[in-house]
């Protein structure tokens, strides 16, 4: 067994505190974002990880990319047929969890998800390239295959069915926004004293903001 107690790091490189803070998470979230983006060191900026709970009861996690934020939520696209999918629509309580290690950040934001509308979901595939979109309607995603040369073979007969037709989006393919309540900031700090600040949203739609120790 390999013995990690020796794996320390001193976070210093900013600080979280609440006179320079929005009182509306999404725009902390959207300048923590570009600061991320700009600083560099983060290849996939927008990589997420999704955790629900099962149709077997057990909380699962995966990592996911984020596609559109704006004051309404978060987006992210996926089979609704696969364990992913079906798991958000019998428990649509979801956590969205984002580590930037560039600028030692966290945000972990608890939401409700809901299916975008059609209109939304059809701009976003008619956007994907054309093998992204075949991708999507070839697997049968979550399901057991018996080898990939079942997924190729099948994608390649696509390839040909599709030449010269427009491909729409599959009916099994979509979005989901995901609706904030409760959105947790977290800046990592020396010697463990970690900057921890918590958004709530109230019954009046304002947000509640709290200091939490680390």
């Amino acid at each position: 067994m390999k013995d990690l107690s020796n794996y320390r790091k001193s976070y210093e490189k900013s600080e979280l505190l609440e006179q320079n803070l929005p009182e509306d998470p999404i725009n902390l979230f959207n300048r923590w974002f570009h600061e991320t983006e700009d600083f560099g060191g983060v290849e996939e900026v927008n990589a997420m990880t999704v955790a629900t709970v099962g149709l077997d009861g057990f909380p699962k996690s995966r990592v996911v990319l984020l596609k559109k934020f704006n004051e309404e939520g978060f987006i992210f696209y996926t089979n609704y047929n696969s364990e992913k999918g079906k798991a958000i629509q019998q428990n649509p309580n979801i956590c969205l969890s984002f580590f930037w290690t560039n600028l030692e950040r966290q945000v972990i934001i608890k939401g409700i998800a809901e299916k975008t509308i059609e209109a939304v979901s059809d701009n976003y595939f008619a956007s994907r390239p054309d093998g992204s979109k075949l991708g999507a309607i070839v697997s049968p995603q979550s399901e057991v295959i018996p080898n990939r040369e079942f997924l190729e073979s099948n994608l390649k007969k696509l390839e040909q069915d599709y030449q010269n037709i427009e491909i729409e989006r599959p009916k099994h393919w979509g979005g989901f926004l995901v609706r904030p309540v409760e959105v947790e900031f977290w800046q990592g700090r020396a010697n463990r004293l970690h900057d921890r600040i918590r958004y709530q949203l109230q019954s009046d739609f304002n947000w509640k903001m709290d200091r939490l120790a680390p």
